[in-house]
Parts: structure tokens; sequence; C-alpha cells
């Protein structure tokens, strides 16, 4: 097995410089070594308040948001196998509960087994240099990982013994890439080259305006991005992303996308904006593709067109660097493709497997006005608020999920969000929090009314505390009141700082017809939770599917996503828990339990065998790939994962892609090498298109639901404001 000491000899065999010679003069292919982890990537970990915006645009490429991600399951220990003969009770005493002393002397060995990092990194620039390293590793039997600012929760950013392809310095096509439709000179026919489908299909939605985003943008880039261009046209947009600055929208949107701070119970989830993509697929061709056949659905309680039919273009010249010379034309007719499967995949159904994203053209909404409401935050927390912070939590669970009870009507309540990390509230438009909250302290008998009223305050307040205008949106609101940094000015920083390791587990998706459904529930619920919800469902999550994306049912029902336990209690949650919120009636199906988005490395379902039982913790990975059902599994459900599966072996039956916990990377056929890997793939049995499951109801409903009190959330960095 090679180690990095063996890094200047890694694939030695190959003609690198062929490929070198054929990328553009502005993209670049390096070699890596431990040498640019440890000396690059590991001292900002020990910084006060360490940022991914100091790691993302480091010279080799190599670097991650959690540090541990760099090893094999985010586990340092050395191992020949990638841990598979190693318990995961070995893993949590490891990386949780107690650190061996060893663990710096792993940490610091450039030959230990379970590093996971690179050989080789390119930076491509235009789509051309990606059409040249898929073609390269297809021809010499690579494996090709890619990365934006690599915030996979379960590592599928990074590597070993593959060629990665940062995308971080690829063409940025945000800061002029918004578009305003024109419907009077659209006509009504897609054109062949799939040029006006976008608008098209955003006009069907009672939307105008796209954005175009690169395949190496982050958040930060596209907030400021429409940032600029409301400051410029009198605030006219509004975009849906994510919390994080340094987040990219290329992988936050694949797993889902949760819009609790950017309107997601407005306008629905990440991959809900999704209006057209474009990618270099697995057998190199340089495709465009999106929706061409829409109908009508709002019979069924939909906010969009359901996708019948999705087309797609090739490009003819992929050796063209020149973008404005790019011809799209038919695909040729051995392309055997089917752009149906891959907009169903890519959307919900992860990053970095399918291929590489260049660029997707994203929905814009028109604007709303921003607020956020903070609790007990810095400068105004007292001790007095402290106490009263499980009434807040209380209060912002029935303003978000059980309006009625404070005479706030749906709408308003959809126009709010909150993510598990924060302790306040992100409101888009008309809505009535401060209103709300002084009727729920009155209905509660605070003893002090008044005081109490003062723990939420707005962002306007605090914009006035400093002298500031009060921010226009979510992303001006991050830039102004998050902690300065000269490193970084004007930038969106992350939600929360950096760490060596993420969590273990992943979120549940708690139905909301399970919640409705009883007082006893409801307790239940607040007896067994750990931690914050993440509220950012319902309303449009649910009604804003086009019923042709990958994303589990199960994000379109949930009321919010919470854990609801750690490691050492999971025999509660499968035992008592979720036999009562999901249907597991059909032992051959099982159903999808878990958010996409956050599921850490730890994330496992229950045996297979008895759906009550709890994967053991003593038994070693092996064991536990074997006879456990996979968090893939409990995030798709059996027959969903099935059909993911199928057009991964359609789509990459060289297992070119084959990132870590992404999508077919536990079949056989991924852990095969070279010609094995060439093999005809077992024919896909799609589900249809369009058609109903047990999974994929047709109709949408909105059922007012009773939240029961909720432990205190986190309090959220703007403690660290200054």
């Amino acid at each position: 097995m090679a180690s990095f000491a063996d890094a200047a000899r890694w694939r030695s065999d190959l003609d690198w410089a062929a490929l070198a010679s054929k990328i553009s003069s502005s993209a670049s292919l390096i070699d890596t070594s431990y040498d640019d982890y440890a000396g690059e990537c590991r001292p900002e970990f020990s910084e006060p308040s360490p940022t991914n915006h100091a790691l993302i645009d480091q010279p080799s490429g190599m670097c991650l948001p959690w540090l541990y991600l760099g090893w094999e399951m985010s586990w340092p220990r050395p191992s020949e196998n990638g841990h598979l003969n190693q318990t995961a009770d070995q893993a949590v005493q490891d990386l949780f509960i107690n650190p061996p002393t060893d663990v710096e002397s792993w940490l610091a060995d450039p030959t230990n087994p379970s590093l996971n990092l690179p050989f080789k990194v390119l930076f491509p620039s235009i789509a051309s240099d990606v059409v040249a390293a898929v073609n390269f590793a297809k021809e010499n039997g690579l494996e090709i990982s890619v990365k934006n600012s690599g915030h996979s929760y379960q590592g599928a950013s990074s590597k070993k013994n593959t060629l990665l392809l940062n995308m971080n310095r690829y063409t940025h096509y945000a800061p002029t890439g918004i578009t305003d439709c024109d419907a009077s000179i659209l006509g009504s026919t897609v054109a062949e080259d799939l040029s006006t489908q976008p608008c098209l299909l955003s006009l069907a939605k009672n939307k105008s305006s796209l954005i175009r985003v690169g395949g190496g943008e982050n958040f930060d880039k596209v907030y400021r991005a429409v940032i600029a261009a409301n400051e410029e046209e009198g605030y006219k947009y509004h975009f849906v992303g994510g919390a994080a600055g340094t987040v990219s929208p290329m992988g936050w949107s694949w797993q889902g996308g949760l819009g609790g701070t950017t309107g997601g119970r407005l306008y629905g989830f990440g991959v809900d904006q999704v209006v057209q993509l474009e990618m270099v697929l697995p057998n190199g061709a340089h495709v465009k593709f999106g929706p061409t056949e829409w109908e009508d659905a709002s019979a069924e309680g939909f906010t969009v067109p359901r996708t019948k039919v999705v087309s797609g273009v090739c490009r003819s010249n992929p050796d063209e660097h020149d973008e404005e010379n790019w011809v799209w034309e038919s695909c040729p007719e051995d392309f055997d493709i089917d752009f149906n499967d891959m907009w169903f995949a890519v959307r919900g159904g992860g990053g970095g497997t399918w291929g590489v994203v260049t660029s997707v053209l994203l929905q814009l909404h028109d604007y709303l006005p921003f607020k956020s409401y903070l609790f007990n935050n810095f400068p105004f927390t007292t001790e007095e608020c402290s106490a009263i912070a499980p009434q807040f939590a209380e209060f912002k669970a029935q303003y978000i999920s059980a309006p009625s009870l404070l005479n706030v009507t749906k709408e308003r309540s959809h126009a709010c969000g909150s993510p598990d990390s924060a302790s306040g509230i992100y409101c888009h438009g008309e809505e009535d929090v401060m209103q709300a909250w002084t009727r729920f302290l009155d209905l509660n008998n605070s003893t002090d009314p008044a005081k109490a009223a003062s723990c939420l305050f707005s962002s306007a307040k605090l914009a006035s505390h400093y002298n500031l205008p009060a921010p226009p949106g979510y992303a001006e609101f991050m830039i102004s009141f998050f902690p300065k940094n000269d490193l970084f000015p004007g930038k969106v920083l992350d939600g929360s700082p950096l760490s060596k390791i993420n969590g273990q587990v992943a979120g549940v998706l708690v139905p909301q017809s399970w919640f409705d459904e009883s007082e006893e529930n409801r307790k239940t619920l607040q007896e067994y939770e750990v931690g914050a919800r993440y509220y950012a469902f319902g309303g449009a999550a649910a009604s804003g599917s086009d019923q042709a994306n990958s994303l589990s049912q199960a994000h379109r029902n949930a009321a919010f996503m919470v854990k609801f336990y750690s490691l050492d209690d999971l025999d509660d949650f499968w035992g008592n828990l979720f036999p009562q919120m999901f249907d597991v009636s059909d032992k051959t199906k099982f159903p999808p339990v878990f958010g996409s988005n956050h599921a850490a490395f730890l994330a496992a379902g229950p045996l297979k065998e008895d759906w009550t039982k709890p994967c053991p913790r003593e038994w070693t990975f092996q064991e536990r790939r074997e006879k456990c059902i996979s968090f893939q599994e409990a995030i798709y459900w059996t027959e969903r994962l099935a059909r993911l599966e199928a057009i991964k072996k359609a789509v990459d039956p060289q297992f070119i892609f084959n990132c870590v916990n992404c999508v077919g990377n536990n079949l056989p056929e991924a852990t095969k090498s070279g010609d094995e890997k060439d093999e005809e793939p077992s024919p896909a049995e799609p589900e249809p298109l369009l058609g109903n499951s047990s999974d994929e109801p047709s109709g949408v409903s909105f059922v007012p639901s009773f939240v029961a009190a909720i432990s205190a959330t986190a309090v959220y960095l703007l403690i660290h404001i200054i």
C-alpha cells in the first residue's frame, strides 16, 4: 500500500506530462505530499477562531474543514485496510472519549497507512481541463476525487490514490451570471441547444431570474455576487443557500440543501433551486441538461411544475478553451446516458459520484425584507435571559411548527426558519415574531413579561447598537456582525468554527404526521431528542419538488430534523421511536430516516435482521457493513438506493468517481481495479420518472401541529460579535 513516503513514485508509469500538455495555461497539475497537509492545513486548527477561508486557497489544494478528514473514516489510528478490522467502539474511544497519547504521533507520521490524501492535484480553470482529466483517468484506470471547499461530513472530498480535481480555481460565473428572463422574446419552444430552457422553466415557475454558478464557487462568492447586483439594481433578487459562506452549492445542493437561514421554507430545498446542470460525465462527455417538458401540478398541492422529460446536449468541440466558441449539439448516437436518470440522481443523490459539475443555473426569487431575531446574544446577554432559554426554544418550536397557537398564520410562519446551531430565527418577508413572542410570554404567565421580551431582539436593534444600517439580507448580516478578520474582509464566514473532527451520527427526519398524531408523541420526542432542532422543513420544502429528484420523501414530509441519540443510547431510538415514526410493515423496504446533509461518518442503520436493534458498536466495521443497514439506505430508502446504484453502474461502469461513502461506493464493483471495473453494468430498473410509490405520494398536506417544550438551543456564533 502506497504511503506519502512513496508520493513521488505514485503511478510513475503514467505519462503525466501528456495530461499536463492538454490542460489550459491557467490550470495546474501538481504533486502533493504529507508535508503540504501538515504545513498548510494543520496550523489553522490551532487558531482561536479557525476558518475554512484560510484553508481553501492553500497552494496544495488538500486542506479540509475538519482536520481528521485527512485520514480514513476521520480516524488517524493506523490501519492497513481502512479500519475494517477495527471496531466502532474503538473509534469512539479514540476520537471522543479517551484519546490515546499516540494520537500526535499518528498525525505526524507521513507513512501512516490511514492517511486518505491524494498524491496528485489538478486545479482546472475551464471545462476542457476537466474533460482532459476524466479522459486521462478513464484511459489509465485511475479514480478521480472532486473538491470545492471539502465540506463533506462523510469525507467524500478526499481520497488516497486518486487524482483530485480541486475546483476552487475554476471559472467564476456568479459575478456576471445573473439573467433576467424576458418572456416576450423567448417564444414557447425550448431551443435545440437548450439556451432558452432555463428561462422557460423559470417562467413556468412564475420566476424571472437565474444565476449561473461555477463548479468552484462557494456560497460566499455567490452571496456577494447577488449583493453587488442588488446594490446596483435596487434589491430585487433573493438567493436560497447555506448558512456558511465556505460551503459550496456543489455539495450542499446535491445532498438536499437545507435553507434554514435563507428562506428554504418559502422556496424549497437546494435541489429545488436547480434549473439546468452542466457537467463532465465519467465517459468524458461535456453535457448540459434540464427539464424540457413539464406540466402543472398545483392540483396535487405542488407549487412548481412536474418534470415530464429531461433533455440534454453534448459539446461537440470539447477541446475548445474559449467558451464563446463552444458548440452544443445533439449527443452522438452511441451516447447511452439517460438524462432523465442524471437529473434525478444528481439532485439529491450526493456530489462527487456522478461526474464533475462545471456549472449550474440556480433559481433567483424576488427580494423580500430580511430580519433575524436573536435570543440572549452578545452584546445583550443577561443571566435572567439565560434562565428562560428553554422557554425561547419552546416559542421557536411553536412559531415554526404550530403557529396557530400564537395566532400566527402559516404563511408568516413559513417566512422563518432556523438551523440547529442557531439561537435565532431568520425571516424573509411578512412575519410577526416579536408580537408572537410577547403573546407567548403572556400565555405562559411570565413573571416579568417586559424584561423577558427584551431577551429577544432583532438584527435592526443590533445594527443600531453598532451605528450600522440594518442588514437587508442574511449574507449582509453575516458580513456585518460576525467577527472582523483582516485576512478576509467583507466575506461571509463559516457558520461555525472549524474543529479537528465533526459529529458522530446523523439527524433524524421527524415525520410531521407522527408529530401531529398525539400529545404523547410530542412528550416522547421531548424526552429523547438530543440537541436543537433544524427548522428548514415544511411549506415549500414540502411542496416545491418537481417530483423528479432523488431527495427522499422523508425530507418532504418532515417537521424538522433532530438527533435523538448519541452512540451510547441507540437502543432507545431504534427499539422505541423508530417503529412508531416510520412505516416498517414491509421488511424488504427500509424507510428513509436520516437527513442527508450533516450525516456524520459513524452513522449507521439498525441490524438488517432486526430493525429494532442498533448496529453493535463492539462489531468491526466489516461486520457492521455486512450485517447492518447502511447509512445510505437509511437516507434514501431501499428502492430509491437501488435505483441510484443502478444509475451509478450505468453512468460510471469503471467507477472512476468512487468517493468515500457516496452512492455506489460500497458495491462490489467499486472495490475492483483496472479492467475488472470495465465490465457491463447491471441493467437499471428505474422508478418511473412520474408516478407514485409508497415513498413518493403525489399530494402534499400541511397539518398544523403542537410542539412540546424542547431543550435550549446552542448559542450561536454571534456571541463573538465585536
